[in-house]
């Protein structure tokens, strides 16, 4: 069931150094929520405070809230690898498990949760998996080959089927498209738009045209000066950030004068 994630004044670190500062934000359910920006100004760090990777990297460390729905995801009490199973995350590079076959790599993350499950409810949920992926039909000749020997686009979709196997509630995508070919970045642009109606989407992207194809609202990070962190500037529906936004910084970068 997607649920809405609010944040509340995160501060995002690496040790003492201060990455991304006071980012407050809602992102709602069933929709696309675009994040975009020059390099280096804490989109991707700022996505992996949603799911708790953030902190995989030695001594990051968040402070401020994530709330989804009701729930503080940085509760004292509260498990990071279980919000990672309600969090899901698509990569920038297609990362398939290189020696498993198409419906093992499909099957992995119910795996690690310990799922145990009669062998046609597995069969039942790796086709739907692979069905809302938009790669069944692609597939499913070859489910007992490796996931490697599939092309870039299809990789990439094959993750998506994977992530959405364990019925998350919110799925991350980190420039989802960026190592893919025109082809396959408008297939993958499709299943989002598709598979908002089931999940919160957020989705970091460099790309404008897609950012306006695909979201629902857009946010702007920006960075002040190199060395300064990064922070949000602005978020409002993608029509308007593109055509009026309310920020000088965010015109120049969206027409491209900067970034």
């Amino acid at each position: 069931m997607a649920k809405r994630l609010d944040v509340s004044d995160l501060d995002i670190y690496y040790d003492k150094f201060l990455a991304v500062q006071g980012v407050s934000m809602t992102i709602e359910p069933r929709s696309v929520t675009a994040l975009i920006g020059p390099s280096g100004c804490g989109k991707s760090t700022f996505l992996r405070t949603l799911n708790r990777m953030h902190e995989l990297v030695p001594n990051a460390r968040v402070e401020g809230k994530v709330m989804m729905d009701e729930e503080d995801l940085y509760g004292p009490n509260v498990d990071p690898v279980r919000v990672r199973r309600h969090v899901g995350m698509v990569f920038q590079r297609p990362n398939p498990f290189p020696t498993m076959s198409v419906y093992d790599n499909v099957a992995a993350g119910l795996k690690l949760n310990n799922k145990r499950m009669k062998r046609s409810d597995m069969d039942e949920l790796v086709e739907r998996s692979l069905r809302s992926a938009n790669l069944w039909d692609e597939v499913k000749d070859r489910l007992n080959r490796p996931g490697s020997g599939l092309s870039g686009g299809q990789q990439q979709r094959l993750c998506i089927a994977r992530a959405i196997a364990v019925q998350p509630d919110v799925l991350l995508m980190d420039e989802p498209c960026s190592a893919l070919d025109p082809i396959s970045t408008g297939a993958i642009e499709d299943l989002i738009v598709e598979l908002k109606r089931d999940y919160t989407i957020v989705i970091v992207t460099h790309n404008m045209q897609q950012a306006q194809r695909i979201s629902d609202t857009t946010g702007f990070f920006n960075l002040k000066a190199i060395g300064e962190p990064g922070a949000l500037v602005e978020i409002d529906a993608t029509t308007k950030i593109f055509t009026n936004p309310g920020n000088t910084a965010t015109e120049d970068y969206v027409s491209g004068r900067f970034g």
